[in-house]
């Protein structure tokens, strides 16, 4: 049987939730996206962040649109957060020296989820552009730019907390 949407419009949560193609998965999970960048602005204690994640939550919803829709992400928008995070990651410069694992209070635990999103949502423009529909190059970009902030921001964050994180290394892919 083939599910088909309700004539109902309260019954219809996304005109395109029941397409085929990846497209609508990769919309999902960049709606999460912007979600998780929500949660963190309203936990975040320091404005500096707080602005910057206000700044950026906006651009999530623009990739959203951007493959079924009008292109709404510019360079100049990954020039920004190219600015933000090179001023984040001099901060921490002494933190950045290797894998941690994923830990720590409020906003912090939230940043590693959306971090993981934001791959997820990488991994899904990979997958819609192997189907053939085309992905602005300017997307995956930005979204990798993402992971990185989120990441740099939870040191930052455990930093100015006065919390070292705690190193992981890898059995996996270590000196051999």
């Amino acid at each position: 049987m083939t599910l088909k949407l309700s004539r109902n419009r309260n019954e219809i949560c996304y005109p395109f939730i029941q397409d085929a193609s990846l497209l609508c998965d990769f919309e999902v999970l960049t709606d999460e996206l912007c979600g998780h960048i929500g949660e963190i602005i309203d936990l975040t204690p320091f404005d500096d962040l707080r602005a910057d994640l206000e700044r950026l939550q906006p651009l999530a919803f623009h990739v959203n649109g951007s493959i079924r829709g009008r292109l709404a992400v510019e360079e100049v928008d990954l020039d920004w957060l190219h600015g933000r995070l090179s001023h984040y990651q001099a901060e921490v410069s002494e933190r950045l020296q290797g894998f941690v694992l994923p830990r720590g209070s409020a906003p912090v635990a939230q940043l590693h989820h959306a971090r993981s999103c934001a791959k997820k949502a990488i991994r899904a423009m990979v997958r819609v552009d192997q189907e053939g529909i085309e992905v602005p190059p300017v997307l995956p970009r930005l979204c990798n730019i993402m992971v990185n902030f989120f990441f740099v921001l939870t040191l930052v964050i455990n930093q100015r907390r006065g919390i070292r994180e705690v190193p992981f290394v890898s059995k996996s892919y270590g000196r051999l």
